[in-house]
This record gives structure tokens, C-alpha cells and sequence, in this order.
């Protein structure tokens, strides 16, 4: 058999992989990103990939798949090896949109040195626990360093991994810069990494992720996470004791001082507070100038967290991305990934959700996967102990009827779409039912078909009898919403925020 296009034949082995049953695909897609055939023959197949942690998931999750397609592909046998090879380069994630003022070296555009704030009086006291004044100046002297700090990372800390985080396009950006970071911590373009997008889209666990790597990875590096509150509380505390005990303030410098990776979680937590931002830019640029590894995490762009210009410059002086709300696709992959470790702990093998069941699930959550994740839970636990593995969309229905967001998925109707959509796009419902082809009633009249089609377990031609439209023209609608969602951040923002309003109704 011959294996002249070796290209060719590798594009056919992925995608048959891709589309197998069980195969969550943008996760293929994704590690797939990071592999190079080398070689094909009769019942032979090398492939390569760009560092040890894609190498050694190849090997534990794909590699059977890969060789059952190159079977069935080719009618023999296959043995299937997956090498390191350190000289190939692996793709460009890192450049972000423009839009989103990302990635550019300091070495280019460096950001102006922030001069240190003068010392406050030894004698001065601490008024207050919650922001408290101290000299944010003094280093700790050389030999007063303690050393890094012992892995003390907890089971359930180390479960978070790139392994187990599933990708969509809505964080596929994101995860493919934690990945670089945690492959090669303190490159120029991603140094500091700032992740920022609403609560629940997996921003701690990329940062977790990136932790776990670098521990495993480099075992020799200080690596310290620590959330934004932890900081302040840290720093509170150490100032608090600062005229009894100098060393507990200097101890609590050092540990960030002395790290090698330091990543800094729920950063909009700092607003407000002006001395502990004053030592943390201290941290930071102290960190950043001895090519230190910097992540941060924010439920916000930095430009939009309410502290001064110069932080939000250092900020953002090296990568930005952002995590959008999953979408239905994405939401099935959690919902597999979730149901395969269900099965994989419970002993289980044959639990099996329904695929209109998950497509229900998806399609009725929110953008929270932790709530998504918990909706899960409910239903396997229901399928194990209360229905001996057997369960409908209907039952699905009653057990998660108030689950989402803390309202009732049934209670929506397309009559409470129309209301939530005329309210927010400020039209008449005479408008939306209506004939009027004007820009903003016909976006908004999409929007409500997409939304009803989304959110509520109804055919087309029901849809379209609400909107006095044939079963076409409501496909047609619900087909130009999805594809504009695609890379528009800030349509995505919009259904985010009727969804809301819609369960609030």
C-alpha cells in the first residue's frame, strides 16, 4: 500500500478519529493542533509532538483511537508511536486580536518604571485590618530569603489539569496560551499571561492547570497560586504584626518575591485597595524583571478593572485573552468529559446519557460550567440510584426544573423570550411579529428565534407560529444568529445578558 502523501493520509486518520463516537472534538482538534506524521507504512505509524505533556496525552487518550482509525482506514493492523521532538515548532497561538490590544514583548514597548512610594514612619500605626499602611519599600535582605515552598498542593487541586479541561472555540485561545506559559514559563510575549471572562468559564482552572504542569514539569521552580483575597489577607495580617515582628512582613514579601511562576487569581479583587496594589506592582516588577513567570485572572479585561492607568498598563503588557460562554458544542464536550469520569469512578462503563437528554442539558444551562457540571451530577445520580440507567428529556426536565440560575428551565416560553428581547433591543412586540424589515427589529427578531430555539424544547414551526413565520424562515433566523456568534464578542455578551433577564422574568 503506498503512503506517498503522508500529509493526506494523516488529514484522513484525524478525521476519522475526530467524528468517532465518544470523541469530543474540539479536544481532539486541539492536541491534534500539536502532532507532525513522520512516517506510514504497512501497518506503521510515527507521529510526533512538540513536548512531553502532548506526547504522554497522545499516549493515554488517543493513541488506541489513532491506530483504530488507520485499521479501518486501511484494512490491517497498525502500531502507532508517538514521539518528542524538541525542534518542532509548534503552532502560533499566541498572537491575539488587535481588538483585544494583546501580546506585545516588553522588550518592544517597555512600560515606564514606577518609582517606589516614599516609607511611612516605623511608628506609624495600622488603623484598620482591612487596608492597612505600611512601608512597601524595605526588601528583604539577601540572607533573610526562605526557601521555595513544598508541594502542597491538595488531590482535588492536582485534578485540574489541561487534560481534563475541555475546548471550545469560546476558550480555545485562552487554554492554547496557558499551555505555552506551562510548556515555557517567562517568554517575553506572554509574560504576564492575564485571563479574564465571567465567573464559572474555567479561568481558575486554566490557572490550576498551568500550576500542575509546571510542578510536574519543573519540579525544581517555586511555583506559588494565590486568589486575590487569600493576597489581601496575607498582607493584612503581616502588616498588622509589622512593629511586633518585622520578619513576618518580610516573610510574607519573600514568598512572592522568591517565586518563579507566581499566578495571581480574581484580580478585580484589588480595586480599591491602594497599598496592597502598591505591593503588588512592586511584586510584579520586581518578578517581571528577572524574567519571572507572571498569570493573572480577572472576571474583566484589565482596562476595565477600577485601579490606576500604570497598573492596568503592566498588566497588560504582555498576553490577553479572553474565556467566552461556552457554546451548545462546548457544553456537550463538558457534559461527555463529566459523564466519562462519572463512569470511570462509579465503576460504571455502561452509564450512558441519552444524546437528547445532553443536548437538552446544553441547550437549557447557562454559561456557568460549574453549574452545568452539577446538572450533571444530578442526573447520573438519578440514573444510578433511581432509574436503574434509564431517563427521557421528560424526566430531565422535572429534575432540573429549578436547577438553572435558580429558576424554573420550564417556566420559559417563547412569549417570555419575545418580552425579555423587545425590552432589551427597545422594541414593540407589533414590531417583532411583524412585517418591519428595519435593521434593529430584524436583528432583534433573530435573536428571539435563536433564543426560543435554545432555550425552550420546541420545533421550528412551533417557533414560527409565535412569530407569524413559516418553519424556513425561522431555520434562516436561528442560522444567521449562530454563525454571527462566532467570533463576536460582543453579540455573545448580549445573549449572556437576555438569558439572564429571561430567567429572571
Amino acid at each position: 500500500m503506498s503512503f506517498q502523501n503522508l500529509d493526506q493520509a494523516w488529514e484522513d486518520v484525524k478525521e476519522k478519529v475526530i467524528n468517532s463516537p465518544g470523541t469530543i472534538a474540539p479536544q481532539a482538534k486541539a492536541f491534534f493542533g500539536r502532532l507532525q506524521p513522520q512516517a506510514m507504512s504497512d501497518g506503521f505509524l510515527m507521529i510526533t509532538a512538540d513536548n512531553d505533556f502532548i506526547q504522554g496525552w497522545i499516549d493515554r487518550h488517543m493513541k488506541e483511537q489513532i491506530a483504530q482509525a488507520c485499521e479501518e482506514l486501511y484494512g490491517m493492523p497498525f502500531m502507532v508511536m508517538v514521539e518528542v521532538d524538541p525542534n518542532q515548532k509548534p503552532p502560533e497561538p499566541a498572537a491575539a486580536p488587535a481588538a483585544q490590544t494583546a501580546a506585545q514583548p516588553v522588550a518592544q514597548a517597555p512600560a515606564p518604571a514606577e518609582p517606589e512610594p516614599a516609607p511611612q514612619p516605623a511608628a506609624q500605626p495600622v488603623a484598620t485590618a482591612t487596608e492597612p499602611q505600611v512601608s512597601t519599600t524595605s526588601p528583604a535582605p539577601a540572607e533573610q530569603k526562605t526557601p521555595a515552598r513544598k508541594d502542597n498542593r491538595s488531590d482535588s487541586i492536582k485534578t485540574l489539569t489541561f487534560e481534563n479541561f475541555v475546548i471550545g472555540e469560546s476558550n480555545r485561545l485562552a487554554y492554547s496560551m496557558a499551555v505555552n506559559v506551562a510548556d515555557e514559563p517567562g517568554t517575553l510575549a506572554l509574560n504576564p499571561l492575564f485571563i479574564y471572562g465571567k465567573s464559572g468559564l474555567g479561568k481558575t482552572h486554566l490557572l490550576r492547570a498551568i500550576q500542575n504542569q509546571i510542578c510536574e514539569t519543573y519540579p525544581n521552580l517555586d511555583v506559588v497560586y494565590v486568589d486575590s483575597a487569600e493576597f489581601v489577607d496575607e498582607f493584612t495580617e503581616g502588616a498588622i504584626a509589622h512593629d511586633r515582628d518585622k520578619r513576618s512582613f518580610r516573610n510574607f514579601k519573600t514568598r512572592y518575591e522568591s517565586a518563579d511562576v507566581l499566578l495571581i487569581d480574581d484580580v478585580q479583587f484589588f480595586q480599591g485597595k491602594k497599598s496592597t496594589l502598591d505591593m503588588v506592582f512592586q511584586i510584579f516588577n520586581k518578578l517581571k524583571d528577572e524574567g519571572k513567570q507572571i498569570v493573572l485572572a480577572a472576571d474583566r479585561a484589565p482596562k476595565n478593572i477600577d485601579v490606576d492607568e500604570r497598573y492596568q498598563s503592566r498588566f497588560s503588557s504582555g498576553g490577553i485573552c479572553d474565556i467566552q460562554p461556552p457554546d451548545v458544542e462546548t457544553k456537550l464536550g463538558i457534559i461527555r468529559s463529566f459523564t466519562n469520569e462519572y463512569k470511570r469512578v462509579s465503576g460504571r462503563p455502561d452509564l450512558v446519557i441519552p444524546r437528547d437528554v445532553e443536548l437538552y442539558i446544553a441547550e437549557v444551562s447557562s454559561s456557568n460550567v460549574r453549574e452545568l457540571k452539577s446538572a450533571v451530577t444530578k442526573v447520573v445520580t438519578h440514573m444510578l440510584y433511581a432509574t436503574e440507567g434509564e431517563i427521557t428529556v421528560a424526566d430531565v426536565r422535572g429534575l432540573l426544573e429549578s436547577h438553572f440560575s435558580s429558576r424554573s428551565a420550564v417556566q420559559v416560553t417563547v412569549e417570555s423570550v419575545q418580552q425579555a428581547v423587545e425590552n432589551f433591543y427597545r422594541v414593540s412586540h407589533a414590531d417583532l411579529v411583524g412585517k418591519k424589515r428595519q435593521r434593529n427589529i430584524t436583528h432583534a427578531r433573530q435573536v428571539a428565534i435563536y433564543l426560543s430555539r435554545q432555550l425552550i424544547d420546541v420545533p421550528f414551526a412551533d417557533i414560527g407560529k409565535k412569530f407569524n413565520r413559516d418553519h424556513s424562515t425561522i431555520m434562516y433566523s436561528y442560522k444567521c444568529i449562530e454563525e454571527k456568534l462566532d467570533g463576536n464578542r460582543d453579540l455573545n455578551e448580549e445573549m449572556e445578558a437576555l438569558r439572564k433577564e429571561i430567567m429572571d422574568l
